[in-house]
């Protein structure tokens, strides 16, 4: 486990807005470092991408209990879960997360690579949320000691792959039929982007789920 420098420890206070105004929302989107007492909201935007199969391998809804190590693991780490919320109603709650993976088991070789995932609450999804979250995890994620960034997504979700093509992500890699979620079969898609690469200029309205 590398250890947290001052840079990251800045990115856990740190909350940064953006107006959905002009993607025809009314949304003004914060960020931080998720807290304990949002695991179970994180567990329930989860469960209902689980019930979709189209982002994740789970099968079953998981237990809140299941998920308290995992969020243990990136507690003030260099792989923090960030929570998005709506400035002007904080009463909503969380309205989606992401999270920053070690990638391949944590092999110290691979530490300058992290692997993505984003999950929105259906609510919330095509509103410029993905986008934003997306966004800030490509501007952060050097203050991270991350130079890439990878994701795996089903062949099958178009939106969350034509999100992190229009953020610059190339397909690195195809698996065929490599999961099977009861009698549905998904090929598996994986891509990335070094960050010393342009940003794009044209960007997509949102995802629904993307780390499988």
């Amino acid at each position: 486990m590398t250890t947290v420098g001052d840079s990251a420890s800045l990115n856990r206070t740190r909350r940064r807005r953006r107006s959905s105004h002009e993607n025809g929302g009314d949304l003004n989107f914060v960020r931080r470092e998720a807290k304990l007492e949002d695991l179970p909201r994180i567990v329930e935007i989860y469960n209902l991408a689980v019930a979709t199969r189209e982002s994740s391998c789970d099968l079953e809804p998981i237990e809140v209990a299941a998920r308290e190590r995992w969020f243990a693991t990136h507690t003030g780490s260099r792989r923090p879960i960030w929570v998005a919320e709506d400035a002007a109603a904080p009463e909503r709650g969380v309205l989606g997360y992401l999270g920053f993976y070690y990638f391949m088991n944590e092999r110290p070789g691979y530490y300058i690579t992290s692997d993505l995932a984003i999950y929105l609450h259906p609510d919330f999804q095509g509103k410029g949320l993905g986008t934003w979250l997306l966004g800030e995890a490509i501007r952060e994620a050097p203050a991270l000691g991350i130079e890439v960034l990878a994701v795996t997504i089903f062949a099958s979700n178009q939106p969350s792959l034509r999100l992190f093509e229009r953020h610059g992500f190339e397909r690195w890699g195809f698996m065929p039929r490599v999961a099977r979620l009861g009698e549905i079969e998904r090929d598996l898609v994986m891509m990335g982007r070094r960050l010393d690469e342009p940003r794009p200029e044209r960007m997509s309205s949102g995802t629904k789920g993307a780390r499988t």
